[in-house]
Formats: C-alpha cells, structure tokens, sequence
C-alpha cells in the first residue's frame, strides 16, 4: 500500500499535522512524518525528496507550512506523485498568508486544501484509485456521514411546514 508523507516546516505545525495524521488514521492510511523548510533546509529537503522518489512507494504528499509557503512548490516541483498544500491559519496576519498557496509557477501544481481533515479525505481519495479496499473505506465514511445529515435532519421532523424566524 502507498504511503502519505508529511512534511511540515517546523515543529510548530505539528499540532496542525496530528489533526491530517488521525484523518488519515480513519482510512487505516500510513503517514510519515517529517520536518523540512524549503527556505532553511533546502538541501536536505531535497535529498529527502530525491530518497522517496527513488523508493517509488509514496502515493500523495502533504506539505503543512505557513507564512510564506515555498515548501508546497518545492515538493511539487520535485516529485512526481501528487503534493497537498495544506497550510496552517494564522490570525496574526489575517489569513493572507494563504496567498503563498495559492500563487504558483508554471509546472508546479500543488492542490491546496485548508482544513486538515479534508487534506487527508484528498489524499484518500488519490491513494483509492489503485486500492478497492481503501475506496470501499472512503464509500462507506460517505455513506455514514449522509445517515448522520438525514438523521440529524428527521430530528427536525416536527418543525416541517412550520417557518422559523423573526416575527412569530
């Protein structure tokens, strides 16, 4: 089975990086972690990068790095399986960080996902395409998350007819 590599830019992204690992969990996925910044390390990320490449067994990467994210390009543009930017939020600079996310060269095309869970779901759904088991794990959480919506909106069954709002 393939494998999910996590990089994340520093040590505090870790706590983001624990929310994408016990997402990915939910689909019995294994996830590698590891600490790299395209900006302070970039050889070593390199060389690290190179490793895997040649190893063949990654099926997704995900690349968590705020501020200005240049480690979801650099991954992209050295890889060839798919890369995942999942960028932490940060009120400190009212979310414009992101922008480093989104704005990428030519050639380089990282998806970018913002929240954690939906990044692993991403990573999921690629791995899926060569694993039925795994495909059947993502059709079965989408099946149960739909009964929970309609469960939740039976729940609402004496309210049908009825309008709720200002001015009753």
């Amino acid at each position: 089975m393939s494998s999910v590599v996590i990089l994340m830019g520093s040590k505090s992204d870790m706590p983001f990086v624990k929310e994408i690992v016990s997402a990915l969990e939910a689909f019995a996925i294994r996830a590698e972690l590891r600490i790299a910044s395209a900006h302070k390390s970039a050889r070593y990320l390199l060389d690290a990068l190179a490793a895997y490449e040649t190893r063949g067994d990654v099926g997704a990467y995900i690349t968590v790095a705020g501020r200005s994210n240049a480690l979801s390009g650099m991954v992209d543009a050295n890889v060839a399986a798919p890369v995942i930017a999942c960028p932490p939020y940060s009120e400190k600079f009212a979310g414009s960080d992101l922008y480093s996310s989104l704005r990428m060269p030519s050639g380089v095309a990282p998806a970018v996902v913002l929240e954690p869970s939906a990044a692993a779901l991403l990573a999921a759904k690629i791995l899926a395409a060569g694993d039925p088991g795994l495909r059947a794990r993502i059709v079965e959480a989408q099946r149960a998350q739909t009964e929970a919506l309609v469960a939740a909106d039976a729940e609402l069954g004496s309210a049908r007819g009825q309008s709720v709002g200002a001015g009753e």
